[in-house]
C-alpha cells in the first residue's frame, strides 16, 4: 500500500490559490475562519463533481428521483431526528492557551497539542454543532430556526410526498446535492473539514428483507463511481465500521476512504439505517410514512440505504489523486491528470499569436466547440507558456490555430497527457475532440 505524502497537502493548496480553484473567504478583511470561495477553475471542477454524482445517480437510473429541499428547518425536525439532542462534538478548552479542541481528535488527551501543556484541559463538556438562528422580526424561543447540518431529514420529511407524486415504489431512491452546515470546534485540513459545505446523498428505500443486500449493492455501486472517475485502487478504500463505531440505529456502515496527505479518511458513507428515520418522523409529526404493497396487501416502513457523500471534500481528493510532477527536459512539468469528466475546461483554444487574421479563425473554434463542451480561451504569452497554464488547471486538450490554418482550415490538437499533437480540419474538429473526450 503506498504511504501518505504529507508535501502533496501543500502543494495542492499552492496551486489552488495560484490557479484559481479556491480562495480564502473575505481574504480582503483578513478572512473568515474555515470558509473557503471556489474560484473560476473551483466552481467548475466542484460543479462537475457534483454533476457526475447527480448523472450517475438519478439520470442513468430508473429508481432514483431527484429533491431540492429547503436549508432552513423548524426545531420539530431536528427534534425528531436526534439532532438537538444527540448531534454533539465533545469540546475542552485549554487553561493555558485558550484554544479548544474536540476530545475525540487529540492524540493524546492530556496534552495540548498548540501550546505542549500537559493536564490544562477542561472536563469535557457536549457542544452542539447545529447553527441557530430566528425567522421573522422577533427573536425569542418561538422564532428559532435551524440551519440543516445535513441534507438527509429534507428527503426522509418529503418521503410521503415524493411517493404520491413520482409514481415510484420500494425499492427507490430520494436524491439531493446541496449546503449543509456544522458548527465544527477545529476545522480544518484547507476545504476537508469546513462548516460550511456540500453534500451529495441519496436515501434509498427498500422493503425491510430486501434491505442487507441493497447495502452491499450500494457499497460496491459507490466504490466503483470512484474508480470510474480516475481514483486510483490504491488511494482508495472501503472501511466497514467496527461495532463501537456504529450509530445506534445503524445496523451497517461502511465509509469510503481516500489516502490523503494526512492519512486514510472519509469521503462517503454508506449506511443501513433500518427505519429509525421514517418512524421518528411518524411519531413526531403524527402523519403514517409507510407503503402499501396492493400486490401483497403488506403495508410496511421501508429501510432505508444512505450513500453520502461529501462533495467539498470529494473535490479536493480528485484534485490531490491527479496532481503530477514529472522531469521533462531538464524542468519540472505539474499536470493535473483529471479525468475528462472532471475537467474543469475540456478545451482550450489558443491562437499562436494575438493577430486579427488568427484571432477570427480561433473564435470561430470557439464558438463551435463552445455549445458542447466548456472550453477556454486564451492568446497572451508564449505557447510553450500557455500549454503548461492549461496542464496545470488539467485540461485534457488543447486546440492551436497557427498561420497554416489560415491556408489549410486544419488546427493542431495537444493532448494533456502524452504531449502528442495531430492535425486535424476544422470542419472534423468537433467528432476529433469528441473522440478523444471519449463523450
Amino acid at each position: 500500500m503506498p504511504e501518505a505524502d504529507p508535501d502533496l497537502f501543500d502543494k495542492v493548496v499552492n496551486l489552488c490559490k495560484r490557479r484559481g480553484f479556491v480562495f480564502p473567504s473575505a481574504e480582503i478583511y483578513g478572512g473568515f475562519r474555515s470558509t473557503y470561495d471556489y474560484g473560476p477553475f473551483g466552481v467548475l471542477l466542484l460543479r462537475n463533481v457534483k454533476n457526475e454524482w447527480w448523472r450517475s445517480m438519478v439520470q442513468l437510473r430508473r429508481d432514483v428521483v431527484g429533491l431540492d429541499a429547503a436549508i432552513l428547518g423548524p426545531p420539530q425536525v431536528w427534534e425528531a431526528s436526534g439532532h438537538l439532542a444527540n448531534f454533539t462534538d465533545p469540546l475542552v478548552d485549554c487553561r493555558n492557551c485558550k484554544e479548544r479542541f474536540r476530545l475525540d481528535k487529540l492524540e493524546d488527551p492530556d496534552t495540548c497539542p498548540n501550546c505542549g501543556k500537559q493536564g490544562t484541559f477542561t472536563e469535557a463538556r457536549q457542544f452542539n454543532l447545529m447553527f441557530k438562528t430566528f425567522a421573522g422580526p422577533v427573536e425569542g424561543a418561538g422564532a428559532e430556526v435551524y440551519l440543516r447540518p445535513e441534507t438527509a431529514q429534507g428527503m426522509f420529511v418529503d418521503f410521503k410526498s415524493v411517493l404520491e407524486t413520482s409514481r415510484k415504489k420500494p425499492p427507490f431512491g430520494i436524491a439531493q446535492v446541496g449546503k449543509s452546515f456544522r458548527n465544527e470546534i477545529t476545522p480544518g485540513n484547507f476545504v476537508f473539514r469546513t462548516r460550511e459545505f456540500e453534500q451529495m446523498e441519496m436515501e434509498f428505500f427498500v422493503p425491510p428483507a430486501d434491505a442487507q443486500q441493497w447495502y452491499e449493492y450500494w457499497c460496491a455501486e459507490r466504490m466503483d463511481w470512484y474508480r470510474s472517475l480516475g481514483m486510483p485502487d490504491d488511494q482508495l478504500r472501503l472501511r466497514p465500521h467496527d461495532d463501537d463505531e456504529l450509530s445506534h440505529y445503524s445496523f451497517g456502515t461502511s465509509d469510503v476512504e481516500f489516502l490523503f496527505p494526512w492519512g486514510w479518511d472519509e469521503l462517503e458513507g454508506i449506511a443501513n439505517r433500518g427505519d429509525f428515520d421514517l418512524t421518528q418522523h411518524a411519531k413526531h409529526s403524527g402523519e403514517k410514512l409507510e407503503y402499501f404493497d396492493q400486490s401483497s396487501g403488506e403495508r410496511y416502513v421501508p429501510h432505508v440505504i444512505e450513500p453520502a457523500a461529501g462533495a467539498t471534500r470529494t473535490a479536493m481528493a480528485f484534485l490531490m489523486a491527479a496532481y503530477d510532477e514529472a522531469e521533462v527536459n531538464g524542468e519540472t512539468r505539474l499536470v493535473l491528470r483529471l479525468h475528462p469528466r472532471l475537467a474543469p475546461n475540456k478545451v482550450a483554444v489558443l491562437p499562436l499569436s494575438k493577430k486579427p487574421e488568427l484571432s477570427g479563425v480561433a473564435g470561430e473554434v470557439f464558438d463551435a466547440l463552445a455549445p458542447h463542451y466548456q472550453c477556454d480561451y486564451d492568446e497572451t504569452q508564449s505557447i510553450g507558456k500557455r500549454y503548461a497554464r492549461q496542464d496545470e488547471v488539467g485540461t485534457p486538450l488543447c486546440v492551436t490555430v497557427d498561420f497554416d490554418t489560415l491556408e489549410d482550415r486544419a488546427v493542431t490538437i495537444r493532448e494533456r497527457d502524452t504531449m502528442e499533437q495531430i492535425r486535424v480540419p476544422i470542419d472534423g474538429l468537433l467528432a476529433a475532440v469528441g473522440d478523444k473526450l471519449g463523450f
